[in-house]
């Protein structure tokens, strides 16, 4: 079946699901049914009544470049003259000297994302938007190309536009189930009978929850109301020429945001409209809507709910301070609209994890509309997207945040803070504890600070390791750091670093996820799936990359063999499961006799690193095994026991140093802490958190996935190109692409630099600049305890090399840096090698070098 030959449905006709007809038109597939079950003029969802502000800079890159495409299509879209985007620019307002140093951190992004921005003065604020209260205002940030878009009128464009194309809409049309056949979606049954379809993609806004209950899919998304007001005539806005303007162009002024109060503004003619995410929450059922009636107008509407002014009564306070104007005007109408929340916030993209053909772009708002629906279209017609989308994957929750209780709380705390002031590792203050390793009452114990990431509490440092504050040598002290890098940080972490370059240190790794993957078809499977050649010896542990077609990286990996047809797979997030389970079940599809099966051991299994130059006195003194280099050599790994305790010994590390990673049953968890902990006391042993963990990794220029690269970088760019067996001869996803860019010059390089005057912090995705200009952007950085100096990884252009000076913005200042070789400690990999061989030093230089 050729693309154009199938046939795809997608459920709602508003501003993400036209666009996506648009966008599969644009690529040449034909055969597009759009199903509504509102009136196409007007559907009644959140489109239809969207204020529709484009604030287009975010901490997020894809969520950036999302909103700079929507910008750049709806300047596209006109007809009879008129377009659907009022491109009047963006201004951000700061009322409180945090903010203001907030708006320099988000002039930071822009600038590392490519939008051009600006930070202005009170007086240029004013100059700028003279309704502002020169008294109340501080400062701001001004977005020339931000504007205000016609989402109801694009979406009619759209909709024109791909009908007059040969798309099929189906208006009045409810959808009341989603048919399906051997995890393979076969098509949607409606109100008006059955659909057969190839492919389903739900664009169903604040009603994704229920037509993926209909899949049998998940949906994290919770409809949440959303005061929003319009004044009567203001003061000063009256007799403009914009004011005989179409609806929605009816503005000059830029659109505005007063974030210290929860508040955004923009102009219809010579009245305001007023935005509010400061009132309680208000979540919404969608299935206690009812059916959308027939006729829906800009009053009633599904999506629409009742006013309550006793919830917007503080809004209009401070709006009045800000804009005085106002106090001679007053609200005139207002609304409680829908829009979809997420418990992290963001959009909900891709195909669902159990269910082939069906995918979703959900939690979508108008400013990202023609991102995400590029994005899906392209990974619909080509396999991958121009833009990394990790963080928007459907897959990406863990089974713990799918329930619906965590989604409603989660998703509620998102609108409390939507506009806060976020610090990058602020941790979620609840829920909490969903998650905990069998040592969690250990870690307590020792006081450790608990971070959390994927439901699980992860130690980032110990309070019972404070003490050792005062045996640091000199050269080991922490140095001062700002205020802001040394929010959520412990002086306490070059304790755990110290510790672990000089003597041992025990980590928890339970959180890092863990699949088996065994049956007569599992070597085929991983040979198509990875870079690397996993016919290798049993007890062999190989680091290796996972592509997508185009040679960008979908995810790196470590591959244990465990037997001839039993693999271990140590994975970066359940995206990485949803990935291997659905080419597992397209294995046994089309080749029976090669199943394979895959299930997750993250949950039943835990697991402590044991690293440093003492961890071999630690592990002796629990076995009389030999547990040397020679008897277990570098990336192998073997099933023993200590203490009694039966384990799996992976010779590997994530710092850099010496040692294991120790799995075992989770029954036994306790237990090895125990027996581990109480022996390595006389060698120096302390438990040892995240933060530490970080830095050493940093210092070993170990990348992270989804941070230091993603699917836009292929291992050439990302400095991991050893992980692609260049001897490899049988096919694997990616291969065709990754071969054209090996004789292609890089263009771009993740490049290490560390700072010059040995102090100064950055946090990730400050711009960096060269020449004066921003030329790229930091990934990682951390202060490295080993060498005295933070380290900082950042995408550059490849002709920036070692040796260049260049400049990392910091809340407004410019910060030197030197571009430098990695890594920056140990080069050579001695302190991995322990007691070994010449052989095996070898082999790990080689491997150094390979990566350089």
């Amino acid at each position: 079946m050729t693309a154009t030959s199938q046939h795809i449905v997608i459920i709602g006709a508003g501003i993400v699901g036209t666009n996506l007809a648009d966008e599969l038109l644009s690529r040449g597939w034909d055969r597009i049914t759009v199903i509504e079950q509102g009136p196409l003029d007007l559907p009644g969802g959140s489109t239809s009544h969207a204020p529709g502000l484009v604030f287009q800079t975010s901490p997020s890159k894809t969520m950036t470049k999302f909103a700079q495409y929507t910008v750049q299509k709806l300047l596209s879209i006109q007809k009879d003259g008129q377009g659907c985007f009022n491109q009047v620019g963006g201004l951000e307002v700061a009322t409180t000297t945090e903010r203001v140093e907030e708006l320099k951190r988000k002039h930071g992004y822009a600038m590392s994302w490519g939008v051009d921005a600006r930070l202005v003065s009170k007086e240029e604020c004013i100059k700028m938007y003279p309704l502002l209260d020169k008294d109340v205002v501080l400062g701001g940030l001004h977005i020339p190309s931000d504007g205000l878009a016609l989402a109801a009128r694009a979406t009619q464009l759209l909709i024109q536009r791909t009908r007059d194309a040969g798309v099929r809409y189906l208006a009045h049309t409810l959808v009341t189930g989603i048919v399906k056949k051997s995890g393979q979606v076969t098509g949607v049954m409606t109100s008006k009978g059955k659909i057969e379809a190839d492919l389903v993609v739900s664009c169903a806004g604040f009603w994704g929850v229920e037509v993926g209950a209909m899949a049998g899919v998940s949906i994290p998304l919770l409809p949440l109301a959303h005061q929003y007001a319009k004044t009567t005539p203001v003061p000063g806005l009256e007799n403009r020429e914009v004011n005989s303007r179409p609806n929605g162009l009816n503005a000059s002024l830029p659109i505005l945001r007063h974030q210290d109060q929860d508040l955004y503004y923009r102009e219809h003619g010579d009245r305001y409209g007023i935005g509010y995410y400061g009132h309680k929450p208000m979540p919404v059922v969608a299935a206690s809507l009812g059916p959308t009636p027939n006729r829906v107008d800009d009053k009633n509407m599904p999506s629409r709910l009742e006013f309550t002014e006793e919830d917007f009564r503080p809004a209009w306070e401070e709006s009045q301070k800000l804009l005085p104007a106002l106090r001679e005007s007053e609200v005139d109408d207002g609304f409680n609209g829908i829009f979809s929340f997420t418990p992290d916030g963001g959009p909900l993209i891709g195909q669902a994890p159990n269910l082939d053909g069906f995918y979703v772009a959900e939690a979508v708002w108008v400013t990202h509309s023609a991102g995400v629906a590029r994005a899906l279209a392209e990974m619909l017609t080509q396999g991958w997207s121009s833009v990394d989308i990790t963080e928007c994957e459907l897959s990406r929750f863990e089974e713990v945040q799918l329930n619906r209780e965590y989604v409603s709380e989660t998703s509620q705390q998102n609108f409390v803070e939507i506009y806060d002031i976020i610090h990058p590792l602020q941790p979620r203050e609840s829920p909490r504890n969903l998650r905990t390793s069998p040592f969690y009452a250990q870690q307590v114990q020792l006081g450790a600070v608990f971070m959390e990431l994927g439901g699980w509490e992860r130690p980032f440092w110990y309070g019972a390791n404070a003490h050792l504050l005062q045996s640091l040598p000199q050269h080991w002290r922490p140095v001062e750091r700002d205020p802001w890098s040394s929010r959520f940080y412990s002086p306490i972490t070059a304790v755990e670093a110290w510790k672990t370059r000089n003597a041992v240190a025990m980590y928890d790794m339970s959180s890092f996820h863990r699949f088996i993957v065994s049956g007569p078809g599992a070597v085929i499977l991983l040979q198509r799936l990875t870079t690397g050649d996993v016919n290798i010896k049993l007890g062999t542990i190989l680091y290796t990359l996972m592509l997508n077609d185009n040679a960008g990286i979908r995810s790196d990996i470590f591959i244990t063999r465990l037997s001839e047809t039993t693999y271990q797979i140590g994975a970066n997030t359940a995206t990485d499961f949803a990935y291997l389970f659905r080419e597992v079940r397209s294995q046994a599809q089309h080749a029976p006799g090669q199943w394979v099966q895959i299930h997750e051991t993250t949950h039943s299994t835990c697991a402590l690193g044991l690293w440093g130059p003492r961890a071999l006195d630690v592990l002796r003194s629990l076995s009389k095994e030999d547990f040397s280099t020679r008897a277990l050599p570098y990336m192998r790994a073997k099933s023993t026991s200590i203490a009694g305790i039966p384990v799996t010994l992976f010779r590997k590390s994530y710092v850099g140093e010496f040692g294991w990673e120790i799995q075992t049953n989770v029954d036994h968890g306790r237990r090895l802490w125990d027996a581990i902990y109480t022996a390595g006391k006389p060698h120096g042993l302390i438990a040892a958190g995240r933060a530490a963990f970080n830095a050493l990794r940093i210092e070993k220029g170990y990348r992270t996935y989804g941070t230091d690269f993603t699917t836009e970088h292929n291992p050439y760019e990302a400095g991991l190109a050893f992980a692609v067996d260049g001897k490899k001869t049988s096919f694997f996803v990616g291969k065709d692409a990754l071969f054209q860019r090996s004789s292609q010059p890089l263009t771009r390089r993740l490049r290490c630099l560390t700072i010059d005057d040995g102090i100064s912090m950055c946090m990730g995705k400050e711009p960096v600049f060269c020449n004066n200009k921003p030329v790229g952007y930091v990934t990682t950085a951390a202060f490295g305890f080993s060498v005295r100096r933070p380290v900082v990884y950042a995408w550059l252009p490849a002709g920036v090399g070692e040796g260049v000076i260049v400049e990392i913005e910091y809340f407004g200042k410019r910060i030197r840096a030197s571009v430098i070789a990695e890594p920056v400690f140990d080069p050579e990999g001695r302190r991995l090698i322990g007691e070994g061989s010449e052989e095996e030093e070898r082999g790990i230089r080689g491997l150094v070098k390979a990566v350089l």
